[in-house]
């Protein structure tokens, strides 16, 4: 026999809705369909990248990366779309899918002045080359200390970077101290060079299994 209590029960169970658990990979949307969450959208999010850094730009690393097959530990991410003031250098853990350092970093002298307008793969052209990067190891530059290798791996875009000596370095030029003397950073021949006090943070980043990628407007 159903007791008056249980009947209410049964009513109350027919007429509530039912809550179904959200998982990683979806979730509702306003119009009450399944809207699936990618692993670019997590980990941006996760990384706490909005309002940082450019969603246009992230996906173009992203997506650069995901193309190339290569499993990466940490990224850096280059945005030359954005003045030299700016601290436009992203480091990315991707395992850990956090933001481990924003900084500065310069692009080559005759890539252009406060924005970096022009890219070029010519050796001797002093100027950034776009695209895709494997960070090498850490070695000693004569001229700037601490360093990272860095090869090029889009051909005909900054294949050359090996050739040109293309590598991440500290220089004085790379300083909040230089852009409120000069209203913007110095610049490398080429070389995405960083602040001095970055270059160990770098270098336990990225150092042999590492990648960069440089993106320009």
């Amino acid at each position: 026999m159903i007791t008056r209590l249980s009947a209410l029960s049964l009513l109350l169970a027919l007429l509530l809705p039912v809550v179904l658990p959200r998982t990683a990979s979806a979730a509702a949307s306003a119009g009450g369909e399944a809207v699936e969450t990618s692993a670019a959208d997590a980990l941006f999010a996760a990384a706490g990248l909005e309002g940082q850094l450019d969603r246009e730009v992230f996906d173009a690393a992203y997506a650069r990366v995901e193309a190339s097959g290569l499993d990466a530990g940490t990224i850096a991410i280059a945005d030359m779309s954005q003045p030299s003031t700016a601290q436009r250098l992203y480091v990315i853990d991707l395992e850990a899918e956090k933001l481990l350092l924003r900084t500065w970093v310069a692009h080559g002298q005759n890539s252009g002045g406060l924005m970096a307008e022009r890219f070029s793969n010519r050796p001797r052209s002093h100027q950034t080359s776009l695209g895709l990067y494997r960070v090498g190891e850490q070695i000693r530059s004569p001229r700037h200390g601490a360093a990272l290798l860095l090869q090029g791996l889009d051909e005909g875009v900054n294949d050359t970077a090996e050739a040109r000596e293309v590598i991440i370095h500290g220089a004085d030029y790379v300083s909040a101290e230089f852009i409120a003397a000069r209203g913007r950073l110095g610049t490398s021949w080429g070389c995405p060079a960083v602040p001095r006090s970055a270059m160990k943070q770098m270098i336990d980043a990225l150092a042999g299994d590492g990648l960069l990628f440089v993106y320009g407007a």
